[in-house]
């Protein structure tokens, strides 16, 4: 198949204002520090008695020693923060990068993990906020949605339905999880942006492969609850299956996804010159180059710096990824996402001269310091 030159302009990503260290947590709760084992981030992270029966269970391994699973910081919310603001920031500085102004956007596509409001998406909101007066809608694929949203929008660019398509990724999970909950230690919150559009010729997206992860449908769930004021409060549960399916079929997810997008780019693992995994794990970049049968410094692993921002950590490996020039234009890079009861996604790219949103650039100099010299940037 002969795809037309279209992908990513420019990406930008926006963190909120706190950041916590794993000592927030044991001073705040040595309680639960001291009995961490027995909580349900230990649950859904362990071997549950049995032998390692994969490559996943082999590179989770390590990390059943920590009480973090891995985790070092995360950035969370503050109290004048919301999933709308961290996505109007990391949207205007995408389109700063990429020389647009709000007028010129056809398109606005929003995955938001998960919205402000209890059934709407943030689409029209964000759009309100922007000024943008064309056309806005969100899309879901749970954390697996970031590269099914660089699908669809270079799609809709490729066959001239749109000229320029904004996309924007969040991700607030701790408004979901309680702190007292040993889960709020692996998660974290944040936003990106890419610009879509065309690009040079033989850039842009060169195969895809997207699939269902039905089998993961009731791994999670939501419970609705008010909170002291009496306003609909949401916590995300986790089904006590979830750790047996995700290492079950973490491998033949990975798998299918990257073999098919590679297959239909007409090229090979080997002439990848960088992946970028969906790093919701510590121990899942290294889990991909085992299986995948790649080196090591083909990839890079932010998720000490941010824990679990579902879909935003595809976006923020992206980034670091290109602002500590690991990928330079003209590079193969593979990008892979997944999330339960959504999708599971692989994108081969030829890498374009993409714009890097630079206004938030302060907030993350320590991440992208600390990622330097740090030895889980590669796996």
């Amino acid at each position: 198949m002969v795809y037309s030159p279209v992908g990513i302009r420019s990406l930008a990503l926006s963190l909120p204002s706190i950041r916590r260290t794993n000592d927030y947590y044991i001073e705040k709760y040595p309680e639960m520090f001291a009995q961490a084992e027995q909580k349900s981030l230990a649950k859904l992270f362990s071997l549950a008695g049995s032998i390692p029966g994969n490559e996943f269970d082999l590179e989770m391994m390590p990390y059943l020693l920590d009480p973090f699973r891995g985790s070092v910081e995360r950035r969370i919310l503050g109290l004048d923060e919301s999933s709308l603001t961290l996505e109007e920031r990391a949207a205007r500085d995408a389109l700063k990068a990429a020389k647009l102004s709000p007028d010129e956007v056809e398109l606005l596509i929003v995955a938001s993990v998960w919205p402000e409001q209890i059934g709407f998406g943030n689409a029209a909101f964000l759009a309100r906020q922007l000024g943008l007066q064309g056309a806005a809608w969100n899309i879901d694929a749970a954390c697996g949605v970031t590269p099914v949203a660089l699908q669809t929008a270079c799609a809709l660019v490729r066959t001239k339905e749109y000229k320029n398509v904004l996309v924007v990724i969040s991700c607030t999970y701790s408004r979901f999880f309680d702190e007292n909950d040993t889960l709020s230690w692996c998660i974290g919150d944040g936003a990106g942006a890419f610009v879509v559009g065309t690009l040079e010729p033989s850039q842009g997206i060169l195969g895809t492969k997207t699939i269902s992860t039905s089998i993961l449908c009731d791994s999670f769930f939501s419970k609705v609850t008010q909170d002291e004021q009496g306003n609909p409060l949401v916590r995300m549960q986790i089904d006590k299956s979830a750790n047996k399916l995700f290492r079950e079929t973490s491998v033949d997810l990975l798998r299918t996804c990257c073999q098919g997008a590679v297959t239909t780019a007409d090229v090979t693992l080997d002439q990848i010159d960088f992946f970028l995994f969906h790093t919701t794990s510590a121990w899942f970049a290294s889990f991909c180059t085992r299986v995948l049968g790649i080196e090591p410094e083909r990839t890079i692993n932010l998720y000490p710096q941010y824990a679990n921002v579902g879909p935003v950590i595809t976006v923020a490996n992206m980034y670091h990824a290109a602002q500590l020039g690991r990928i330079q234009e003209n590079d193969l890079v593979l990008i892979y996402g997944f999330g339960a009861a959504g999708a599971a996604s692989a994108s081969v790219m030829r890498w374009g001269k993409v714009a890097l949103g630079l206004d938030s650039l302060k907030d993350i100099e320590l991440t992208i310091k600390n990622a330097e010299n740090s030895s889980f940037l590669s796996s």
